[in-house]
């Protein structure tokens, strides 16, 4: 539910690049933007992670995605299918996504990562409360699909979203599949795919 198994030794995080400039003493603003980093995350991220998605998903759905065993078990088996959004060290925005090998998803998906597949299910993505409604849940999104289009054998991504998120999705290139077979009491979802073909941005910008 979105939105709402080590890691790979050369797999490196993203950095937030800002072009330098140099300015008199006169023209230097007072104040520098926060420092941005985005990267895969880790156990001990899971904390936060777990406090963000509580606050997001609860009040609303009265259910978290992921518990934070789930969360501990998917950090612990595949890093490099999450990504966090820091701000001077804080956690402002994260995604995790696990391996799946089967065309759609099932019940067994929301708690399994099969390694080796072509297929990334993308479990959650959520934003801290003080970072809403300021681009950043697309913006985290669009970075993290160009970092799945890094790594070798991936084709594609797979998440379930209910009915009013599915234009957020078709956005960002989502393409909806139908109703999904995975319900949560009386919730109901849309299964979306977003294939990653093209390695264009890859070789320009990432470095991969």
């Amino acid at each position: 539910m979105t939105h709402q198994v080590s890691s790979s030794p050369f797999l490196k995080p993203f950095f937030l690049k800002r072009p330098l400039s140099v300015s008199s003493p006169r023209t230097q603003r007072r104040h520098t933007l926060p420092a941005s980093e985005f990267r895969n995350l880790t156990p001990q991220d899971a904390i936060s992670v777990f406090e963000i998605e509580r606050e997001a998903f609860v009040s609303v759905s009265g259910k978290c995605p992921l518990t934070l065993d789930e969360v501990l078990v998917f950090l612990e088996q595949c890093p490099e299918l999450s990504m966090g959004w820091f701000e001077e060290g804080q956690l402002v925005a994260f995604i995790i996504g696990s391996g799946w090998d089967k065309e759609k998803l099932s019940q067994e998906a929301m708690s399994t990562h099969v390694p080796g597949t072509p297929t990334v299910h993308i479990h959650v993505l959520s934003v801290h409360r003080h970072c809403r409604q300021q681009g950043k849940g697309s913006v985290v999104l669009w970075r993290y699909l160009q970092y799945l289009r890094c790594l070798p054998g991936l084709r594609r991504a797979l998440l379930i979203c209910e009915g009013f998120l599915v234009p957020f999705y078709r956005k960002a290139g989502f393409k909806d599949k139908g109703p999904s077979a995975i319900s949560v009491g009386a919730m109901h979802f849309q299964e979306m795919e977003y294939q990653l073909g093209g390695l264009a941005y890859a070789r320009r910008n990432s470095g991969c």
